[in-house]
């Protein structure tokens, strides 16, 4: 899982700003919500405008080169921090399997530009390079004696660049990590819970949502989503060019979905797209945008409690008070983002938190501070 990242002068991040998802409470509510000592559950707040998107966004940096999934590049324009003279962006990441330990550190020019790489497994480097100072880089990777350290001007990240070209050893412990780290960063998925179908990660393409949900044979179970939503309603399919489409049933008159829908139906349409995958073991790590910029809030509620479900590490952000309860989640999980820091509630006060607690209460009294 991810443990923690460092990030300095990209986008809104002059400063190192630093997310530690590993101060983790010993609350006897709600454990599911952290796996061995790191936070596996968690809600962002903050003020609009305070850098919520771009935390999603720098944590999905690492996809654009280590991976063949979409990168989302539309959403790194003006990747270098507008007040800064210096010309590169740096990200330091820590991630936890088990009781192994890997940090990722790189350097960026822009999305598609490395400059230095560095990761290092239990305290061991296990490969590295400064494309400043020379094209060569360095590795300990029981397979990867024999290739080509010089890659000259290429582009490609080393981590890739062994990935796809050594035959590593299985039997290390080390290259076992290696692996690990790779299938996570493979599964992670950023997306925002908009109408438009904009995400980050796990999968190529980007398919059409209506037609997705019947191709997977999932109509009935969206019609009783959206039930268990609130909206009363019964599914067909209509035939679309060449496709199908999803459409209302008014006895014996079909009309097309997306016509009548509400944009908080749409929404939900969007979000069970994705709720179709999140419940697969591939999914590692999941970051929603804006989760619930349409819901009722007691929808808002269902939607963590379904989250909550699957397996992946989750990151909401809102801006909804109302989810910040010990119901749901509990103190440690709960995030307060601003301009120079991010902290969950429970090191935001001196005061003991207890499950009775009315978290939001507090929180708009000026609690945490």
């Amino acid at each position: 899982m991810l443990k923690k990242i460092e990030i300095t002068n990209f986008k809104n991040f002059e400063n190192r700003f630093v997310f530690d998802l590993s101060n983790a409470k010993s609350f006897e509510f709600n454990k599911e919500c952290v796996d061995n000592g790191l936070i596996k559950k968690a809600l962002i707040y903050g003020k609009n405008g305070i850098g919520k998107s771009n935390l999603g966004f720098a944590i999905f940096d690492l996809i654009s080169h280590l991976t063949d999934k979409n990168s989302g590049s539309y959403s790194y324009k003006n990747y270098i921090n507008a007040n800064s003279s210096e010309a590169f962006a740096s990200f330091r990441f820590e991630f936890q399997f088990e009781q192994n330990s890997i940090v990722y550190e790189y350097t960026k020019s822009n999305v598609e530009t490395l400059i230095q790489e560095k990761l290092t497994i239990n305290d061991n480097e296990y490969l590295s390079i400064d494309r400043s100072q020379s094209s060569v880089f360095t590795t300990n990777a029981k397979g990867a004696e024999t290739l080509t350290k010089d890659i000259g001007k290429s582009a490609i990240s080393i981590i890739s660049y062994i990935d796809k070209n050594a035959l590593l050893d299985e039997e290390d412990e080390n290259n076992r990590c290696f692996k690990k780290f790779l299938a996570f960063v493979n599964g992670m998925l950023f997306f925002r819970s908009l109408e438009f179908n904009n995400y980050i990660g796990f999968e190529q393409g980007s398919g059409d949502i209506g037609s997705d949900i019947i191709e997977k044979g999932h109509l009935k179970a969206f019609e009783k989503f959206l039930n268990e939503a609130g909206i009363e309603c019964k599914l067909g399919k209509i035939k679309t060019l060449d496709k199908f489409d999803l459409a209302f049933k008014f006895g014996k008159k079909l009309l097309p979905f997306w016509d009548i829908a509400s944009q908080g139906t749409r929404s939900l349409a969007l979000f069970y797209y994705w709720f179709q995958r999140l419940e697969e073991d591939d999914i590692s790590f999941v970051f929603v945008d804006e989760f619930d910029a349409f819901y009722h809030h007691l929808l808002s509620a269902m939607i963590i409690k379904r989250l909550k479900e699957i397996k992946a590490q989750v990151i909401v952000t809102t801006h909804n008070t109302s989810m910040m309860t010990n119901e749901l989640l509990r103190p440690d999980c709960y995030f307060i983002m601003k301009k120079e820091t991010i902290k969950s509630i429970s090191n935001l006060t001196a005061k003991e938190l207890r499950e009775a607690h009315n978290l939001e209460k507090m929180y708009k009294a000026g609690s945490f501070v």
